[in-house]
């Protein structure tokens, strides 16, 4: 238990430093106590376990407010124990010596004490008290043993107990007896001091309870259930809504996640009606009430200003972050060897780092009108990424809950439905990439996490990640869905998606990709392999385009074996390096299923792609098609359209006479998959 006061403690602690602005202090502070999966890291969150929801607004609406919630906490704190140091001392030391009084006349002259020290308007007469002896109900009477003596703790207020707190904690109203001694009046002190309860004292208590059932946040719920309690009347809390390894059951087995959630969603009787209730749970030994949920039993909420060590020590991690839906996740630091040998990964050493066009680089959309779909690259090296990512956004825009037939109509967007197909498309890359069995999300804390040292160079992106590993497809969705502008508006955009599709593969799993040991994802200056375009298209960071593996006789028996695409992708490519006949692109690559390619020409990545379904169909019949190109580094004002004719027999252009030097690129590339197309720019500049 002592470990998640200290979550909440330092939780607390790090929001007090980030509103005071002390970035030096919080960086020691992350060095030396770092974040674990039980950190708070909202300050929504954190408000609602601490239960100062209230405080927050009351604390808004002042004239000059305070900004961190330990401020709050104090300032709250000052304020009862100056209210209540209105009970002088002597009154203290008077209720001390009732303890060796008669009974009878002890609780005659407590009730008058407490009638005066409240100056609520309510006074109760020795007769009263005595009616409410002979009031309480037989079927209450312990067994006849004698009790120990009752604190004068027991008949304070919450902010009363802190001035003068009791030599015993157990004793007074946190406890009741398991026996008692019967009185005079034939009832037990038990008896007794629950009918005094309902005097002046309950009514102060009461009356804290309801202001503080206020702060009581919508997802608060019970953490005790009848079964928690053992023959000898110990009382215990649950672990039902845990998944604390050391907690089992009376049978010596652990519960299960659908016993935990049981616990959790059922109606029991948690508490009597008075505003005692929550807090005599927490502390008796035996649950003595009849009290059902109907006669008025509340749920135990925890606030942690009303409980001491103790009490808080059968609370568990997951009961207090649970106040709050949680996902599926966890979360882990980036520590300096993870980050060393991302980099070895990426970029071939520790020393290298992420260029400033990688770093100021993301997934930001364009503001023209007619090119609202198509990201905005600032300079060169991180086109593999934007253009894989960028034709993968296609496919979503285009052809994946579409709700019109016509192009123009689909790529007209607006910033949500362009945020929302960004945010599906880093899904499903980084899903295939962890093999669609989970993801890691690499997310920007804005804080350094760890200090390098030794053969390690800082670049300001890894030091500040935080991992955030899922194990199902809609927790990712979830997780994305609330980080994506760190991607799409970054900073640090293309490196968050490097880092996370790299560590969903691994690090070991995305070098065992390779052909070559020594081969990185970011080449010379700062421009994509083809190992990093292949994780991001097809989830493995193979070296090659052809079709499956390849193996070369090294003689002596021996043979290299060449990694390929091993099967039919979503997303195709077309390379001028094949025309040159430096590489052959296979069928998976060449026949996607979506007509959508990046294409590689000229050491850049751009995106070529059509509307036409049928086109990546193999019962596609060859007739004139178009093609839609779309280049984040070309600051496009419209779109360029290409009328392909892929027959030659019913080509309408001759290119026979054309000088070879003069045919751009692109169509160059086109030919890798239509060899006998002729294609028209429709009247639109050709690129060279």
């Amino acid at each position: 238990m002592g470990k998640d006061v200290e979550e909440v403690a330092a939780s607390l602690v790090r929001e007090y430093l980030s509103r005071k602005g002390l970035k030096k202090t919080i960086a020691c502070l992350e060095e030396e106590l770092p974040r674990t999966n039980l950190s708070i890291n909202n300050r929504s969150d954190l408000r609602k376990i601490l239960h100062l929801e209230a405080l927050y607004k009351k604390n808004k609406s002042e004239e000059q407010p305070l900004k961190s919630m330990l401020e709050i906490m104090v300032k709250e704190r000052l304020r009862n124990s100056v209210d209540a140091k209105r009970c002088p001392l002597e009154d203290h030391k008077t209720l001390l010596a009732e303890q060796e009084l008669p009974s009878v006349t002890k609780y005659a002259r407590r009730d008058q004490d407490l009638a005066d020290l409240h100056s609520d308007n309510f006074s109760e007469s020795e007769s009263s008290v005595l009616a409410q002896l002979k009031a309480s109900p037989a079927k209450e009477l312990h067994s006849p043993k004698r009790s120990k003596p009752l604190s004068s703790s027991s008949f304070l207020s919450a902010s009363e107990r802190n001035v003068f707190p009791s030599s015993s904690s157990q004793d007074g109203i946190f406890a009741e007896r398991k026996t008692s001694k019967p009185d005079s009046l034939g009832n037990t002190r038990s008896q007794a001091r629950r009918g005094i309860m309902s005097g002046p004292v309950v009514a102060s208590i009461q009356e804290t309870s309801r202001k503080r059932s206020a702060r009581k946040s919508p997802g608060s719920f019970s953490l005790l259930n009848k079964s928690e309690y053992d023959s000898e009347g110990e009382g215990r809390l649950s672990q039902s809504v845990g998944a604390d390894a050391s907690h089992t059951d009376s049978d010596g087995t652990v519960p299960s996640a659908r016993d935990r959630s049981t616990a959790l969603g059922s109606n029991r009787p948690i508490a009597h009606s008075n505003g005692l209730g929550r807090m005599q749970r927490v502390r008796s030994p035996r649950n003595t009430s009849g009290c059902s949920p109907g006669e008025g039993a509340l749920h135990m909420e925890v606030v942690l200003d009303d409980l001491d060590d103790e009490d808080l020590r059968g609370l568990s991690a997951v009961s207090i972050s649970n106040t709050v839906p949680q996902k599926h996740l966890s979360n882990q630091p980036m520590d300096l060897q993870t980050a060393a040998a991302l980099k070895e990964l990426i970029f071939g050493s520790p020393m290298s780092c992420f260029s400033t066009e990688w770093k100021q680089q993301s997934f930001s959309f364009s503001d023209t009108p007619d090119m609202r779909y198509g990201f905005v690259q600032k300079k060169g090296g991180p086109c593999g990424v934007l253009a894989a990512v960028q034709a993968t956004v296609l496919q979503k825009l285009l052809f994946e809950g579409r709700v019109s037939d016509f192009q123009s109509d689909r790529l007209q967007v607006s910033d949500a439905v362009r945020t929302k197909c960004l945010t599906e498309a880093v899904v499903e890359i980084l899903w295939r990439a962890g093999g669609r069995k989970k993801a890691i999300v690499a997310i920007n804390s804005g804080r350094r996490l760890f200090t390098p040292v030794g053969h390690y160079r800082s670049d300001g992106v890894l030091e500040q990640i935080t991992c955030m590993e899922v194990e199902s497809l809609d927790d990712l969705k979830a997780l994305l869905e609330e980080n994506i502008k760190q991607f799409e508006t970054g900073p640090f955009g293309c490196a968050l998606l490097i880092l996370s599709a790299v560590l969903s593969r691994t690090t070991q799993g995305t070098r065992a990709d390779m052909d070559m040991p020594t081969a990185s994802l970011i080449g010379a200056h700062g421009y994509c392999t083809q190992e990093l375009v292949n994780l991001l298209l097809c989830g493995r960071a193979v070296s090659n385009v052809f079709d499956d593996e390849m193996r070369l006789d090294s003689g002596n028996g021996n043979f290299t074996l060449l990694k390929g695409i091993k099967e039919r992708c979503d997303i195709g490519l077309l390379s001028l390096f094949e025309h040159y006949n430096i590489c052959k692109v296979g069928s998976y690559l060449k026949m996607p299923r979506f007509p959508i390619w990046v294409v590689c020409s000229e050491s850049h990545f751009s995106v070529l792609f059509s509307a036409c379904e049928d086109l990546a169909s193999s019962h596609w019949k060859p007739k004139p098609f178009d093609l839609f190109y779309y280049d984040g580094l070309a600051n496009q004002l419209e779109p360029i359209r290409l009328t392909v004719y892929p027959d030659s027999a019913v080509m309408t252009l001759d290119s026979r006479d054309v000088n070879s030097d003069l045919i751009p690129p692109l169509e160059l590339c086109i030919r890798t998959r239509w060899p006998d197309a002729v294609v028209s720019w429709n009247e639109t500049e050709p690129i060279l």
